[in-house]
């Protein structure tokens, strides 16, 4: 996702480790992960509306291109294949 390998992983730990301290390491972990897990909550959401969004106007534009019921009948010309 972040495209980093171990090594910056563990550059990113050891920073991490002496700015917030061994205590708090932890909790801040826990919470960067309910971060994350929040946004891609909030993303899949995001994305679910609109592929119904989009899904809605394929329908309208479905419906569009099909005549109304008995119209067909009304016509004196034969149906075009």
């Amino acid at each position: 996702m972040f495209n980093i390998g171990f090594p910056e992983l563990l550059i990113i730990l050891a920073v991490a480790l002496l700015v917030v301290g061994p205590s708090k390491l932890p909790e801040l972990a826990r919470s960067i992960g309910k971060a994350f897990g929040q946004f891609k909550r909030m993303a899949d959401d995001v994305r679910d509306t609109i592929d119904q969004e989009v899904a809605v106007e394929e329908n309208k534009e479905e419906k569009k291109d099909i005549p109304p019921q008995g119209e067909e009948s009304k016509s004196h010309e034969p149906p075009k294949s």
